[in-house]
């Protein structure tokens, strides 16, 4: 058997890196810079009140009470700004440039709000209230850094510098494709022997909870000549397929009998769930295939899509976060697997470590108790049994 890490190497290896675009902003979120982007201009682009107050000179206010005359008033927007002579005060709005000559400015909370004259309360040292030319970034400066992922604050950032639009990894476009004569789309009636398809819903939400495009074929019965017929000509316009069902040991095999030979090598990986495996590429496009049952496809995609495609889009933190945690029951595992079971993890303030318990059993076809976890327990292959208050190692979900 192949190990899992192996696996994981080889398919992502399988994807490379997506090639580089640029995006306007608003299409851009969640996605990762591809390169370096400088600033277009400072922030701030120049001296601006960080108040609604009064521009003045701190020497004319040293001692207050004192009245100025108020000799302009500076909206934001101003682009015409007169100088602010002694003895005199400009009334001024947040974000609007400060006035040659004003080396402060005091909060309107502060004055009488006069605006003929103005009653001033308080002093104010040289800079109260000032925001400088570039104390946020420098015009010509390193603005964002290649690698980051694009979030609200970063496209914001990226807007207020001037850019318009960032070289960023293009979204991987994946075709996913559930395969099964015994298959059927809801909400058409179940005949006995037959049940409703689930896994290319769980696998396109989950493609699309990453930032990628997903297309989906659902139900394609176990017959080789009709797969090829609907997945061929598709090939074309995706990065990478995605299957489900169909690569195991028995007869019906319908992804394993048409890939064979095309480029897709089938194994067998030292996991419980998910044992079948399969990746290669067909007719020169990726392709990874996954077993049928539905715990089997969740957890291969956390196993070996997941970490693929986020890293072929960018991305540098691929891993779901790994802590330890003490078991609140004991559990087995196959000898020479790697078992993820289905658990609920919770850390109480004070606890070095959290605790865990297992959701469900170790049967791949269990979806229901996937919905009540919010980790994977992770036992390693030389472990086959464990005990209650054994610390394990735990993915958060």
């Amino acid at each position: 058997m192949i190990s899992v890490d192996a696996h994981r190497e080889t398919v992502t290896g399988l994807l490379g890196n997506a090639p580089v675009l640029r995006l306007p902003l608003a299409s851009a979120a969640g996605l990762v810079l591809a390169e370096d982007v400088l600033a277009g201009v400072s922030l701030p682009p120049f001296d601006n009140s960080a108040m609604d107050g009064y521009a003045v000179r701190a020497e004319d206010i040293a001692e207050t009470p004192v009245t100025l005359p108020v000799a302009d008033d500076i909206p934001a927007g101003r682009i015409e700004i007169a100088k602010l002579e002694p003895g005199t005060a400009h009334r001024i709005m947040t974000g609007a440039p400060l006035p040659p000559g004003a080396d402060a400015v005091v909060m309107v909370e502060h004055t009488d709000g006069g605006v003929t004259d103005v009653r001033i309360l308080r002093t104010a040292v040289p800079g109260a209230h000032i925001r400088r030319r570039g104390e946020d970034v420098v015009e010509g400066t390193v603005a964002l850094s290649a690698g980051t992922v694009l979030g609200p604050a970063q496209l914001g950032l990226a807007a207020a510098v001037g850019l318009a639009e960032v070289p960023v990894y293009k979204p991987l476009k994946v075709l996913v494709v559930s395969t099964g004569t015994e298959l059927v789309d809801a909400p058409e009636p179940l005949r006995h022997g037959q049940i409703y398809e689930s896994n290319s819903i769980m696998l396109a939400s989950a493609i699309r909870s990453l930032g990628c495009e997903a297309d989906v074929v659902r139900s394609v019965v176990d017959d080789v000549a009709e797969f090829r017929a609907v997945i061929e000509p598709r090939l074309a316009d995706v990065d990478l397929l995605v299957t489900s069902g169909g690569v195991s040991a028995g007869a019906y095999e319908v992804v394993k009998d048409a890939l064979t030979g095309q480029g897709v090598e089938f194994r067998k990986i030292a996991m419980q769930p998910g044992g079948p495996q399969g990746c290669g590429r067909w007719n020169g496009v990726p392709v990874v295939t996954l077993p049928g049952n539905p715990v089997s496809v969740l957890v291969s995609f956390e196993a070996f899509l997941r970490p693929a495609l986020l890293a072929a889009m960018g991305h540098t933190g691929v891993d779901r976060q790994k802590v330890r945690a003490r078991l609140t029951e004991a559990m087995k595992s196959p000898a020479g697997r790697r078992q993820f079971r289905r658990g609920f993890y919770t850390h109480s303030e004070g606890e070095v470590t959290g605790i865990v318990g297992p959701r469900g059993g170790p049967g791949s076809h269990l979806l229901a108790s996937f919905t009540q976890a919010n980790c994977l327990i992770v036992l390693p292959e030389d472990v086959d049994s464990v005990e209650q208050g054994d610390e394990v190692t735990v993915l958060l979900l």
